[in-house]
């Protein structure tokens, strides 16, 4: 998240709610960056939703409208196979296409 209007001097502070917000989420309140600061599992949540803002440091007043960002998680195959009704018995005859 990054302001127009934010002119690099700390005049601005970015603040981030929503869902993992300071849990699973962070943003740097200088520059905007936002972070996972926990390893993301698609099995456990496949999306989450948040909101950042960026404030004037003295008054606390919003300096654009609030901006929304869907985070959404891609699955990696993390995860052994498991055959639970084995054991399984298979054959392939001999000079079987591939």
């Amino acid at each position: 998240l990054h302001s127009d209007m934010d002119r690099g001097d700390g005049s601005i502070k970015y603040i981030l709610s929503g869902e993992g917000a300071g849990i699973v989420f962070t943003i740097d309140d200088t520059t905007g960056d936002i972070h996972a600061i926990q390893r993301l599992d698609r099995e456990e949540r496949a999306q989450y939703t948040l909101r950042a803002q960026a404030l004037d440091r003295r008054t606390g007043r919003p300096m654009e409208p609030e901006s929304e960002f869907i985070i959404k998680i891609q699955d990696i195959n993390d995860n052994e196979p498991k055959f639970l009704d084995g054991p399984y018995i298979a054959t392939v005859p001999e000079m079987s296409p591939v």
